[in-house]
């Protein structure tokens, strides 16, 4: 039995599709089974989420294998970025270590750090940390941006696109090796086929292109046949508009100053693309993908 958390997100639901068609017997922790769609009725449902420890012991029983891809990249009615990334993953290897689970599959982000400037990356961290101090065996993915066509992301880029200028965040200078999804999906269906033995394995996955925040933008620009001016927007009038935004909105604000400081921090790998290929794996480029 394989306990999938964060099943109806990106990467969840590009895994879980595979992992289906090949007849896994797969548990999905989920608060609404309803947004798993026509993969409900396919597999396992354990009612709860982060921010309900108890509903772990339920979701982890008989289970051997765990891949925790659930996450938040903004704070949430319910938990902080720091609660939801970093302290319930803590509480979930504890409660897997219990249940006698014998391995454990975790999405991180490249250059997680406690000293990083973003909390996600911080929390992340956290996260890791348990990991590598825990007695079940453990495989962390660390990614640059993982992406797809009409995801949350590319979705409010190809938006502002319809504006006669579009606005970047700070200098739009950050570089990224975004990979799309369905190569990530691929790299994890390949480790958890072969898995190397090692008590605690660690892969870096990064797409092919390296790309300026900038430089993303025009390939999306170019993927829907448009040319826009790009207006780089000081950073501290981005933080105070965003956080004022926020105030207001409260947890429908569609966009956080959380989620907008992640296009303004570097996310590559030093190996590029290797470990992927190593799963055999080879990522595409982000233009191929979008068809830019």
């Amino acid at each position: 039995m394989l306990l999938l958390t964060g099943a109806t997100g990106l990467v969840g639901s590009a895994l879980l599709r595979r992992l289906v068609a090949q007849g896994e017997l797969v548990r999905c922790l989920v608060r609404d089974p309803r947004r798993l769609g026509a993969q409900r009725v396919r597999v396992q449902i354990a009612l709860g989420d982060l921010t309900d420890p108890p509903s772990f012991r339920n979701a982890l029983r008989g289970v051997r294998t765990v891949v925790h891809l659930a996450a938040s990249i903004r704070d949430q009615p319910r938990g902080s970025i720091e609660e939801l990334n970093g302290i319930a993953t803590w509480r979930m290897v504890e409660a897997a270590e219990r249940s006698g689970v014998e391995r454990f599959v975790f999405f991180s982000v490249l250059d997680a750090s406690t000293h990083h400037r973003a909390r996600f990356f911080r929390a992340k961290a956290l996260a890791e940390a348990a990991l590598t101090s825990a007695s079940v065996h453990s495989t962390v993915f660390a990614s640059s941006i993982v992406y797809a066509p009409g995801d949350h992301w590319l979705t409010l880029l190809e938006r502002l696109a319809l504006l006669p200028l579009v606005p970047v965040s700070g200098r739009g200078r950050a570089v990224y090796q975004p990979i799309w999804v369905e190569d990530v999906a691929d790299c994890v269906v390949a480790e958890l086929r072969a898995g190397d033995g090692a008590a605690h394995a660690r892969y870096e996955l990064a797409g092919p292109d390296m790309l300026s925040y900038s430089e993303i933008v025009r390939t999306v620009l170019r993927s829907m046949g448009r040319t826009r001016p790009l207006v780089h927007v000081p950073t501290p009038l981005v933080s105070r508009g965003l956080r004022l935004l926020e105030a207001a909105w409260g947890p429908q604000a569609p966009v956080t100053w959380d989620e907008a400081e992640l296009m303004e921090v570097t996310m590559t790998s030093a190996r590029g693309v290797a470990d992927a290929e190593a799963l055999g794996v080879t990522p595409a480029h982000m233009p191929a993908v979008l068809g830019g």
